[in-house]
Parts: C-alpha cells; structure tokens; sequence
C-alpha cells in the first residue's frame, strides 16, 4: 500500500473522530492515568462499550494528538508501519501523543508500540481482547504499561447522567429498563433497539475476534455453545457437560472456546470457594455475560427470567470490583447443598457474603436463602452478610451457632447506584 493510500485513511478517519467529539458523551466512574505519564496507557474491554469515547474525552483540550483505528480493514493490510507514522504525522502535525485503536488487528503491534515508547511517544491503546494483559501485553511491555478496563455502563454511572436528587420511583424505572437491555452507551445514549443491536454485535464479536482471529474450522460449534450459555446465564457447568450439551467434540474444545469468550468479554466465570484448590478446580464453574442486554438478544429461553438477570447484574458489578479492588469472587456450595451465590475473599480472608434473591416475599425462600448465609458464616467466621434483593430493604438479626448475625436486605437499585462497595 502507498504512503498516499495511507494518507487519505488517516484523513478519513480524523473526520470520524471530530464527529465522535460532537456526539454526547457520559463521564465514566474509571479512574483514568495521568496523560503525560511515560507508561504506556492501554483501555481494554468489550467492543463498542466506550472505549475510544473515554480516550477521547481524556485527551481532547489536553493534547495534540495523532488517532488510527485498526479496526479498518485497509490498515492492518499496510506492510510497512512507518508509513502510518508518517500519514500522522502529516495529518496531525507531528504529534507526540498517538492513540491506536483496537490495537490488537495490527500483526505484531506489540513490537510497533514497543519501538515508538522507546523513541519517545506517549501512547494510548485501546483493545477488545483481554490477552492485550495476560499475553502479549505483560510479555512485551513490562513494567512500562498500566491499564484501564472500560466495561458498558454500571447503573451508577446512567443514574448520574441523569442528574441529582432523583426520586426513587424514577431510580426503579431506570434500573428496571437497565435490568433487560443493559448499559453499552448505544443503547443507552441512542435508543438503538437493544436486541437487534446487541444480537449483531455478538455475531460479530464471534465472527471477527474469535473465529477469523483463531481460524477455527466451523463457526457453528462455537455459536451454539454461545447461544447454550446465554439461555443458561449463572448456572453451575463443568467442561464435560457443556461438551455433551453442545455437541462439542472434547472437553478441551470446551474449554479452548470458553477461553476465548473470556478474552473478548463475552462470559466471565465464577469459581467455587475452597480453601484447598485441588477442591477449586473440581468444582463446578457459573457462568456469567458481561452484560445483561445479551441475554435478551440471545438467550433461547421462552421467558425472560428475571432472577437470573437479576443474579447476571450483581455478578457484573462485582467483576468490575474484582479487577479495580483486586478481590477474588467466588461462589459458595457445600455438601448439604447450602449454596451462597458470591464470596468476596480480599487477600486470604472472606470479607462478605452476598444473596441475590429477586423476590424475598415467599417464607420459605427467605428461609432458604438466609440459612445458607448463616451456614457459610459459620464456616468461614464472616458476618458481612448481604442479601440484594428487588425492593426490600432492612436489617435483621439471625442465630448461627452460639453466636448473631446481622443481614442486611438491600434493594439493587441502591446496592448499585449507591456506594456500597465502601462497605463490603
């Protein structure tokens, strides 16, 4: 490709990003590096959960700065990377501050960023695989990078965009409309129809970051396994069920494709707490998606099913506590199938117990759920006990052994828009 082939597509796609800046834009809560640090600045997370906006918006009035987006076809096709350098410096004047975008399309781009830090660059990256951090990224540029994780929406953040004071019927309105089409910003900004643009996005995601990236044979394997975890969100799995259900050829294919899903932000898991991590890995693993609005596009079920949403929600919001706070969240069942939907473990102790329960109202599944918490806080000597319910709020006091425990029932619109991880 010639310099001036390179030229106009960076010119095309400064137009793109001076629109970019003209559209609305919602502050995000993530704490964002110094700009005029020297480490290399890389965002990661889904695609199209707001990635470039947050950079943007972190850069504009603060530098000049040179933008390429590698998520156009005709650049990463460019042989010599120079070139590119070259049409930025001609579109942007030279700048000393570059911004890539979904940097992982670039062949080799680990080695092309290594050299421009090394030159001088202040360099921002943004990228929709997380192996940018557990492989290439950590191998490559140790020491010399932080990182930013973007993730769609919390409802904290949609409840401020809407201004202060709200009253808490408006506050339950908003979350139950977030509760089923979930937090990318172009749902929530735009009012595109979430199932038909999150139905799209998925089939992309699998089609571009998975199946072209990793050159699997046949896409349908790997489709039906999606569509079999989307209508089975916060079930417990092992490798050989999911192998036998979706009619994959081994565990190991299973377990190849779930790595994969993780790497783009499609499922998270949830392990099983045990002290003994032979126990850890024998358990069975849930499964999570990193936003609700996916289940909705792609679940098979008939229904929609609310406590599942409901559970999906609290797991996101603490996967995004669990990468910012460095906890662990784990899930708690023992052999009397007492079972605690998440374990907070921050370094080597249990430090909170939570319950997610949609409706507490029935006798029996209060009861139900309550002696799990108290039998879990027997075990592990953890009196933070915390059941998020839908709109039941209070504090009660339960005998476990010889000693009380206090639980608290906390409505997820507050548990979620307010600051309640200061107090797990």
């Amino acid at each position: 490709m010639t310099y001036i082939m390179v030229l106009d597509i960076i010119k095309q796609q400064k137009l793109e990003l001076e629109r970019k800046l003209t559209e609305k834009y919602i502050p995000r809560e993530s704490k964002f590096i110094e700009p005029d640090s020297d480490l290399i600045k890389v965002i990661i997370g889904p695609r199209r959960a707001g990635k470039s906006f947050f950079t943007i918006h972190s850069l504009k009035n603060k530098f000049n700065f040179g933008y390429a987006n590698f998520d156009d076809e005709r650049l990463i096709k460019v042989d010599d990377y120079d070139k590119i350098i070259s049409a930025i410096n001609g579109v942007y004047n030279f700048p000393k501050v570059l911004f890539f975008d979904e940097i992982q399309n670039l062949k080799d781009w680990e080695l092309f960023v290594n050299r421009l830090q090394r030159t001088g660059y202040n360099l921002f990256l943004t990228g929709s695989n997380s192996k940018l951090l557990s492989g290439e990224l950590a191998a490559h540029l140790t020491g010399r990078h932080t990182v930013i994780n973007i993730f769609p929406f919390s409802f904290s953040e949609i409840i401020k965009s809407k201004g202060s004071d709200l009253p808490d019927s408006v506050i339950k309105g908003l979350f139950s409309n977030y509760m089923f089409t979930g937090g990318f910003p172009e749902i929530q900004i735009k009012n595109y129809d979430a199932v038909n643009y999150l139905s799209t996005l998925i089939d992309n995601i699998v089609f571009k970051d998975i199946f072209r990236r990793y050159k699997i044979r046949s896409i349908s394997g790997i489709e039906d396994l999606a569509l079999f975890l989307f209508s089975n969100i916060s079930d417990i799995y092992s490798y050989r069920t999911l192998s036998e259900l979706s009619l994959l050829s081994s565990d190991m294919t299973v377990r190849k494709y779930l790595r994969y899903f993780e790497e783009v932000y499609l499922f998270f898991t949830v392990n099983a707490f045990s002290f003994k991590m032979k126990e850890q890995l024998k358990s069975g693993k849930k499964i999570f998606t990193i936003d609700n609005g996916f289940i909705n596009a792609k679940s098979n079920s008939s229904s929609r099913d609310s406590g599942k949403l409901f559970e999906n929600l609290i797991a996101v919001y603490l996967k995004e506590l669990e990468i910012d706070k460095g906890w662990r969240i784990y899930y708690w069942r023992n052999n009397e199938n007492y079972e605690v939907d998440f374990v907070i473990k921050d370094k080597t102790k249990i430090t909170t117990l939570i319950q997610v329960c949609y409706d507490i109202s029935n006798s029996k599944t209060k009861s139900r759920e309550v002696r799990a918490l108290l039998h879990c806080s027997r075990e592990f000597n953890c009196d933070n006990a915390i059941v998020v319910t839908n709109d039941y709020s209070g504090e009660e006091v339960f005998e476990a052994g010889t000693k009380k425990v206090s639980i608290r029932f906390i409505p997820a619109y507050k548990f979620l828009s307010d600051n309640y991880s200061q107090r797990l």
